[in-house]
């Protein structure tokens, strides 16, 4: 084992802990692949939806949308009420990394862009989102990955040392984001290449 190089380690949710997909619940809303695909491209995007990840309120967008595609309105409710259907669940080996670091008693923290409410509900779901030593939520802070602004927020409300802290996201341009700032930032593929890292770190994970 190397000379421990990292004190503390920060986790991005979706993609790395939570399995979280739109298609999860429009799969069985909308069957037919293409209209589907369609829907979540063109209606309900991944643009749209980062807006409730930047601060704005769910009632405030699902009538927006609605009032541009009324035809629609059902699924565009449904992304609201049926939210939690989009998380699968937890990925059971990244949450085994995350409670081994716990039982090493290495300071975790989140750093995830994740409406203010819709994180409410997933801690409630998911209890593990609730073990955390510190948590960083765009839709709280109204501010986003990857823009510097919310690493900095994470740093400073922490007190981190950037070179100290390992960063793990599945997304390459947050990764590169938290680079900018100075954290030891790695792009997430998997919990045994975590592992690795974090091995390699000087972290006495399990091999």
């Amino acid at each position: 084992m190397s000379e421990q190089r990292v004190d503390d380690v920060v986790f991005d949710i979706g993609g790395v802990l939570l399995d979280w997909s739109p298609d999860y619940l429009y799969g069985d809303l909308i069957p037919d692949p293409e209209e589907r695909r369609h829907f979540l491209t063109n209606i309900a995007t991944p643009e749209w939806n980062s807006h409730q990840d930047a601060g704005r309120t769910w009632s405030e967008a699902i009538a927006e949308l609605t009032s541009l595609h009324p035809e629609h309105a059902e699924w565009i409710d449904a992304y609201d009420t049926g939210w939690l259907k989009m998380a699968k669940g937890i990925f059971e080996d990244t949450a085994q990394v995350l409670a081994e670091l716990q039982e090493l008693k290495v300071p975790v923290y989140a750093l995830t862009n994740f409406s203010a409410d819709k994180w409410e509900v997933a801690k409630e779901a998911f209890p593990i989102l609730q073990g955390f030593t510190g948590e960083v939520v765009s839709g709280v802070e109204e501010t986003m990955k990857p823009g510097e602004k919310i690493y900095r927020i994470l740093l400073e409300r922490f007190n981190l040392d950037p070179t100290r802290t390992f960063y793990t996201d599945d997304v390459q341009h947050n990764v590169d984001g938290a680079r900018v700032v100075g954290l030891d930032a790695e792009l997430f593929t998997g919990a045994p290449t975590l592992r690795r890292q974090l091995r390699e770190r000087g972290l006495d994970l399990r091999p």
